[in-house]
């Protein structure tokens, strides 16, 4: 029997594993897939642990503090979230094998903290020893789309080639020569139909609408955005008008007409030819744009309206006004195009060093295209890492057994009982491979004996091979298996302080109303006479 703070402590672990068994199933490139129906009913079918958790409404507020580990491994690296989960679930697994060893609760946990703060110091000491290579230009297609499989084949197993040459041709296209990439400048257009390998890159910008007017293609164009609706000006007051006979009305409704032709003349004469707009287009407006050949096309969202003025260069025009040559923007072709059955309008840039790159897309059903989106994702989060830290260590397990085979020689050295927390913190990394193994449906405790053998032979880039039928171990440099330095830190880092603050709570105080039945209600005036 417990006491109520050790229970607490040992419930607040049991919901932590809980979490993390939840994703570890679908860890590697052979993990399974998850079917998450979320509270609006939407249907994800995915292994990515980063969506799993957004749409699960994890209401633990001890899971919760993995979950906030895992958020903030996405914001900083982009990938590596399910190893986040994985790794802090585990430490907190062993550290309840700790706690149950018969000191008192508060005494384990502060040895088991001391331990595990040690352990990640040395684990951050030893990583920089482990890298095996660094990328060399990040302008090279190739030598980054081989940088990108192995976060790709984590979601995409089989299709990796494919999607990493294509990121890898939209992330080097938009390099910038300051080396500061931005991830938003890679856009997604998901269009139904065909298969994944009709999916391509495009330097500009893909819309999934149709043009307003007659004009559906414009090369070298001159492009006017506007953030209000293409339409005649209304006065702020309402004006009554007093008509008297047919002739005023004749007039009335032509000046106004004049008054919008001379609106879009002015713009056509500044030299422009495709117009884009915030808001609706009326029909007499349309009807001067075609009269005076503009292309017309219409944007609804103003997050699109401000990518399209980062492509092109143009400035975001409040009114109807005819702009000045800085505010108005350039492409080399706009045109209205047909994938599949869907209409899109293309603004293309011919030149290679475009500021946004859209990749476009195709799959046969949306849970597809969603997943593949998902991998685009994490290739371009890989890609900015590569920006800021080009250094790479080996994947497959390599480097967490390597990790766990120094640690467990650290621990032998240290005196006092935190000596059992080191050594437990080195076995946590063995749950990588472990995983690994176990999804591709191989005995994990060979494969990890194998991993222990090879690297006691000083053999540190060897890891897992999933794609052998047995359990086998191979060279993970020589097959390009590789993980960024980056996100193997921070993800060490982010999972040890999570596990940590699990293991300081030993209370959760809940401001809620307390429980218990309540009180009857009964009858309001029971104490009165009947007979009143």
């Amino acid at each position: 029997h417990y006491s109520g703070l050790e229970e607490a402590v040992y419930r607040n672990i049991q919901a932590c594993k809980e979490l993390a068994q939840t994703t570890r199933t679908a860890y590697g490139p052979n993990g399974m897939n998850k079917m998450v129906i979320n509270q609006l009913e939407k249907l994800f079918v995915t292994n990515d642990a980063a969506t799993i958790l957004r749409e699960l409404e994890v209401q633990h507020p001890a899971a919760k503090m993995l979950v906030m580990a895992s958020h903030m491994q996405e914001q900083e690296v982009g990938d590596g979230t399910n190893f986040v989960l994985v790794f802090a679930g585990v430490l907190l697994e062993l550290a309840e094998d700790l706690l149950r060893m018969g000191l008192s609760v508060s005494e384990a946990s502060y040895i088991v903290i001391e331990g595990y703060d040690k352990a990640c110091k040395k684990a951050l000491e030893i990583l920089p020893d482990l890298v095996c290579c660094s990328a060399k230009n990040l302008r090279d297609v190739e030598e980054v789309a081989s940088l990108l499989h192995t976060s790709v084949m984590s979601k995409q197993y089989g299709n990796e080639h494919f999607l990493a040459k294509l990121i890898a041709q939209a992330c080097v296209s938009i390099l910038p020569d300051s080396g500061h990439f931005n991830v938003d400048n890679i856009r997604v257009c998901k269009i139904v139909g065909a298969g994944i390998s009709a999916s391509s890159v495009l330097h500009g910008m893909v819309f999934k609408k149709e043009t307003e007017g007659d004009v559906t293609s414009v090369k070298d164009a001159k492009i006017a955005v506007y953030s209000c609706p293409f339409d005649g000006m209304i006065t702020e007051t309402k004006g009554t008008v007093l008509i008297k006979n047919a002739e005023e009305l004749m007039n009335f409704s032509k000046g106004e007409e004049n008054l919008m032709d001379l609106q879009v003349k002015a713009i056509a004469d500044s030299g422009v030819n495709v117009v884009v707009a915030g808001g609706k287009v009326a029909d007499m407006a349309l009807h001067y744009a075609n009269k005076y050949n503009l292309m017309l096309v219409r944007l609804n969202s103003k997050w699109d309206l401000r990518r399209l003025c980062k492509t092109v260069g143009a400035t975001a025009l409040p009114r109807l006004t005819p702009p000045t040559l800085e505010e108005m923007g350039h492409c080399d072709s706009v045109y209205l195009s047909e994938v599949g059955d869907t209409q899109v309008v293309v603004f293309k840039h011919e030149k290679e060093d475009g500021a946004i790159s859209t990749i476009l897309i195709r799959g046969s059903t949306d849970n597809l295209m969603d997943d593949i989106e998902r991998a685009v994702d994490d290739g371009v989060n890989t890609f900015k890492v590569l920006t800021r830290d080009k250094r790479l260590v080996p994947g497959g397990g390599a480097t967490e057994i390597e990790l766990a085979k120094q640690i467990t020689s650290y621990g032998e050295t240290c005196p006092g009982l935190d000596q059992y927390a080191i050594k437990k913190f080195a076995e946590a990394f063995e749950a990588i491979p472990r995983a690994l193994a176990e999804n591709s449906g191989v005995k994990a405790n060979e494969v990890i004996s194998k991993l222990y053998a090879v690297h006691q032979e000083g053999n540190k880039n060897v890891g897992f091979d999933i794609e052998a039928e047995a359990a086998a171990v191979k060279d993970m440099l020589e097959a390009g298996v590789l993980d960024t330095y980056l996100g193997k830190s921070w993800g060490i880092k982010l999972a040890t302080n999570a596990a940590v603050t699990v293991l300081r709570v030993d209370q959760i105080i809940m401001a809620k109303p307390a429980g218990g039945p309540k009180p009857p209600s009964g009858k309001k005036d029971w104490d009165e006479d009947q007979n009143d």
